[in-house]
């Protein structure tokens, strides 16, 4: 296309060439100049040839004189740009100080000014420096609101443990359009900070939208925002609609069921915490939402075996369970079956329960006015804490410590009992 109109260019001058030859060979004309008395007396062709002559000695006269800076402006900009890839090649390895001082000098060319303030910026905070950080993003633009020192602007602060002022950087940035996908995390992130997870969650769109994390980092974010949320929410009414918005898929993540479980113990609503773990745990089993079950205080409209009895349901799959049985221990403690309690939890404690276990056990002895018993627990509860090994509890016989280790056996379809890590592969399975 370039080469065709050239063509048509070279056509169009040809054609008024020859016109104009054709125009002045009948009459060359004459072009008379008078200068301090001297006159110049010559043909209209020849004048014209001597001002494009003329007019060329000075475009010539005007590119020789403006070589030197050309080529100093070129070298500028060589240099600039060696700077600059070197100061982000240093900045990629971690050479935190010389990839600051190259970019901070590549920052001198003005092309590369915001780039490289930012990335330098990026440097200081990698070292540390606050003062420094903040000195580059000032001089990364002559505007305060520009919309990339912004986004660093509130970037530092989030990092610096100011989530409110990140996003008041944030709403003061003169975005023109949509904003960009890293200023939707970063408020995100900021919100959730802030405490402030319902707003967080009205942009989940907008984040999917932006395609500004990973799939599984998605789910992630989702499912904490989700979980923040419910333990956020005001009184009964609003966490129970906020739970019913929730997607299903999302709803029964072992997360979002124990932070709504425990939002709804703290306001009263023992039942329906119950019944929220319950129900995930017929579903898929998880041992932190099984040890959960436990601790929820006795509900107000419901029988006090009901909870009891419930988890018995659980325990001939998941016998193997030391979160299930500190859960029964602990039902069974607060309908005073102090026997059978006793029996729990130190299947737990056989099973690997730990601290919790310790400290349950240590209640259950300082119900039956135990002391000695109950503070060799605590004591127990606090080495178990610690990584450090714990003292075995006295009166308890060879025939007892087997039947506090020992699980109902499993069987495969071909009637094969299951080894421990069988059953743990089934239970991966189940998930």
């Amino acid at each position: 296309m370039k080469a065709f109109r050239y063509l048509l260019v070279c056509l169009l001058l040809a054609v008024l060439g020859a016109w104009f030859w054709q125009a002045l060979a009948t009459d060359p004309g004459q072009v008379i100049v008078s200068l301090h008395g001297t006159t110049y007396i010559t043909t209209v062709s020849k004048a014209i040839l001597l001002t494009i002559l003329l007019a060329a000695a000075v475009w010539l006269l005007a590119l020789l004189l403006r070589l030197p800076f050309r080529l100093w402006r070129r070298r500028q900009r060589k240099q600039a740009l060696a700077r600059m890839t070197g100061g982000l090649l240093a900045l990629h390895e971690g050479r935190w100080a010389r990839a600051e001082k190259l970019l901070a000098a590549a920052a001198a060319h003005a092309p590369f000014r915001a780039t490289a303030r930012l990335a330098a910026a990026q440097a200081a905070a990698a070292r540390g420096d606050a003062a420094a950080v903040e000195q580059h993003l000032a001089a990364s633009s002559d505007d305060a609101a520009d919309p990339a020192a912004a986004l660093a602007r509130a970037q530092s602060l989030c990092d610096a443990g100011k989530p409110a002022n990140a996003i008041g950087q944030l709403d003061a940035a003169a975005l023109k359009g949509p904003p960009p996908p890293r200023a939707l995390l970063l408020r995100v992130q900021a919100l959730l900070a802030c405490q402030r997870a319902g707003e967080a969650w009205g942009m989940l769109g907008a984040i999917k939208a932006a395609q500004v994390l990973p799939l599984d980092e998605l789910s992630a974010l989702e499912e904490r925002i989700a979980a923040q949320a419910l333990r956020e929410s005001a009184d009964a009414n609003a966490l129970a609609d906020l739970r019913d918005r929730l997607p299903t898929a999302l709803r029964d993540r072992p997360a979002v069921v124990s932070a709504y479980a425990q939002r709804a113990t703290d306001i009263g609503m023992e039942d329906a915490a119950a019944n929220a773990i319950a129900a995930a745990l017929s579903s898929a089993w998880d041992e932190g939402l099984a040890q959960q079950f436990g601790r929820i205080p006795p509900g107000r409209n419901s029988a006090p075996s009901a909870r009891l009895d419930t988890a018995d349901g659980w325990l001939r799959a998941h016998s193997d369970s030391p979160a299930l049985a500190l859960t029964l221990g602990r039902l069974s403690a607060g309908l005073q079956q102090w026997g059978r309690a006793d029996d729990c939890l130190h299947r737990a404690l056989a099973q690997g329960a730990g601290t919790e276990a310790w400290e349950a056990l240590g209640d259950l002895h300082g119900a039956l006015r135990d002391d000695a018993t109950a503070r060799q627990c605590y004591a127990n509860a606090l080495r178990a804490g610690r990584g450090e090994p714990v003292q075995p509890l006295s009166g308890r016989d060879v025939r007892e410590q087997i039947f506090d280790a020992a699980v109902i056996e499993e069987r495969d379809e071909h009637g094969v009992p299951r080894l421990p890590e069988d059953r743990g592969q089934k239970t991966e399975d189940r998930w």
